[in-house]
């Protein structure tokens, strides 16, 4: 019986359990064994792992989170972890591996493709900014989160006359904050892709006081930039892969616009909540499609491949064509949400 490991990394989102509960279920039917290698690429650099069978992947359908754990270990910082990754997957006498996660899980994953290592990948990221794909699990029941908080903070708004800023994720890419701002009848919507210049903030908002509307909800991403502003970081220290922590827009614009307008305005930022709590349906039926279509990729030797969702099919595409760039917020679509701007 053959050997498949499977590892969760980088940020944890909803869906992740439902697809290592689709891996287990397919490769038990198509007989393989199942190793879930703990808290992503230190696991395998730790040789931590835990055996998955039917009974482990019971009920884990509705719970947010990842069974296995996972960790933001990048082992190309180190050639001595490559050599451990290398040495482990031949110790647990792995045939392949599957790696679940966003650009740098999946980066690393087709790194070690190139070095011998058969992996296939499965993409997952709340940011839904990882090429080559459609969409990725995780990213529907974040914005669904994100567009509840939205609904709650218009009824506080109206009732105080205040213009209320809502921080929501997106480093690079303003996904959430574009379609939860869509969805919560946001009044102006910040991303990454676009910096905006905090005279034409204060004038949406100016104007929507002129015709009676005393209240306004402000939406950006974590990653949004003011122009002549840089971006804002909560702390300069970066994690494995490069990346500074952001935070702290929400704040700034709050600040900004209130010395500007003399309106009343407060911050929420919804941070973690973000990735916390059940998956949507929609993201439990694509990460299971995503976790079955893996093991199809394990059955046909595809690998170095990356599941995708290309309109409603699952299809396959290289790992070099999923990492190799970003997918940020196509501009037709957010001049659209410009139309309800104020």
């Amino acid at each position: 019986m053959k050997r498949i490991g499977v590892l969760t990394g980088g940020g944890d989102c909803p869906g992740l359990n439902p697809t290592i509960r689709a891996v287990v279920r397919k490769a038990i039917h198509d007989n393989y064994d199942v190793v879930g290698i703990k808290n992503g690429w230190k696991g395998l650099i730790d040789q931590d792992t835990i055996h998955l069978d039917l009974n482990s992947i019971s009920g884990i359908l509705v719970k947010g989170g990842t069974i296995l754990g996972t960790s933001r270990t990048n082992p190309f910082k180190d050639p001595k972890n490559v050599e451990k990754v290398k040495a482990h997957f031949k110790a647990l006498k792995l045939y392949c591996l599957i790696a679940i996660g966003g650009e740098d899980t999946l980066g690393v994953a087709n790194k070690l493709c190139k070095i011998g290592v058969p992996v296939v990948g499965i993409p997952k990221t709340i940011d839904n900014d990882l090429n080559a794909t459609d969409f990725t699990f995780g990213f529907d029941t974040a914005v669904n989160i994100a567009m509840e908080a939205i609904d709650r903070l218009h009824t506080t708004a109206e009732s105080h006359h205040r213009v209320m800023v809502v921080e929501v994720m997106g480093r690079h890419a303003g996904w959430i904050a574009t379609y939860a701002g869509i969805a919560g009848g946001a009044d102006m919507i910040l991303i990454p892709e676009q910096p905006t210049a905090l005279e034409d903030i204060v004038a949406v908002l100016k104007k929507r006081r002129q015709r009676g509307k005393t209240f306004s909800i402000v939406v950006a991403a974590e990653g949004a930039m003011l122009k002549d502003y840089s971006m804002v970081l909560k702390t300069e220290k970066k994690d494995a892969f490069g990346h500074v922590v952001l935070g702290g827009i929400g704040q700034l614009l709050a600040e900004k616009i209130e010395e500007a307008t003399g309106y009343e305005t407060r911050v929420t930022v919804l941070g973690h909540i973000q990735r916390g709590g059940s998956p949507t349906a929609f993201d439990r039926v694509l990460s299971t499609r995503f976790g079955i279509k893996a093991i199809e990729l394990v059955n046909e030797k595809q690998f170095g491949k990356m599941v995708c969702l290309d309109g409603n099919q699952i299809k396959s595409v290289p790992l070099t064509k999923a990492v190799g760039k970003l997918k940020t917020v196509d501009m037709d679509f957010f001049n659209m949400a410009r139309i309800f701007f104020g």
